[in-house]
């Protein structure tokens, strides 16, 4: 992508910077001129997003943030409440393990995907959103989150904190659109990192487009949705970025 300043500016607080999707679309959002918070438990990676920033001429600041705790949007909230932000993109999310199945997952586990899915962003989300508001910013706020909101992954504690996650952005959008804050989603394909291993799964003629995805075809549809430029009337709804694999069962059907 060329950048055309689209963002020149503005500011930004994402979560989840320091790696894959995160990263991908604080440096998009850098290189085209927003000022970026970012935010994520891995200080050492965070350090290198930003330095990565950095050299490329952008403008960032590292925050340690971690949102698997009851009170961790708290802590980020407080750390970031005198910024004036334009953005928020919440990509954080722990890491999952296939081996935290239906029949395995710990309750510890479950809270942790819960409190930095559904609670943080929520949270973060309405206060930040209100205190757009309240400047008169007509801010937007993007959320990360998952074509296995609506079909089973067998990782439960992973697909039920990212269908609470989509309902949230409904629930933002409809509460702060009259205040010209547009919430909007993005929901990835299969794309390797975060603990997902795509070795471990035959996607053979299930991707129309042919191929797995990258964090880097995220920043592209992320960057849209987020320009008052290009989606200025668009809020509430999530963009499957996928390459087509949605128009597949993910469950093999047991008939035909």
């Amino acid at each position: 992508m060329i950048p055309i300043g689209l963002f020149t500016g503005q500011s930004a607080l994402v979560t989840g910077s320091a790696s894959n999707i995160g990263r991908a679309i604080a440096e998009a959002l850098a290189a085209e001129g927003a000022k970026v918070l970012l935010a994520d438990v891995d200080a050492d990676r965070n350090a290198a997003t930003l330095a990565a920033i950095e050299q490329a001429g952008g403008q960032a600041d590292a925050i340690a943030a971690d949102l698997s705790t009851p009170d961790g949007w708290r802590d980020l909230l407080a750390t970031v409440r005198d910024t004036p932000l334009d953005m928020f993109v919440h990509s954080a999310c722990p890491p999952r393990k296939e081996v935290d199945d239906a029949s395995a997952v710990s309750p510890e586990t479950w809270d942790a995907f819960q409190n930095v899915n559904v609670k943080s962003g929520y949270f973060l989300g309405r206060e930040i959103a209100s205190a757009m508001q309240a400047r008169g910013t007509k801010g937007r706020i993007l959320f990360i989150t998952s074509l296995h909101a609506y079909s089973p992954r067998n990782l439960p504690h992973y697909s039920a904190a990212k269908a609470g996650q989509t309902m949230v952005v409904r629930e933002l959008a409809r509460h702060f659109g009259p205040a010209g804050i547009r919430v909007n989603a993005i929901a990835p394909g299969a794309i390797p990192g975060g603990g997902f291993n795509a070795s471990a799964f035959d996607f053979d003629g299930k991707i129309p487009l042919g191929r797995l995805g990258a964090a880097a075809d995220m920043t592209g549809p992320a960057l849209a949705l987020l320009s008052d430029r290009f989606s200025g009337y668009v809020t509430g709804t999530t963009l499957a970025v996928d390459g087509g694999i949605a128009l597949f069962n993910w469950i093999k059907p047991v008939w035909g």
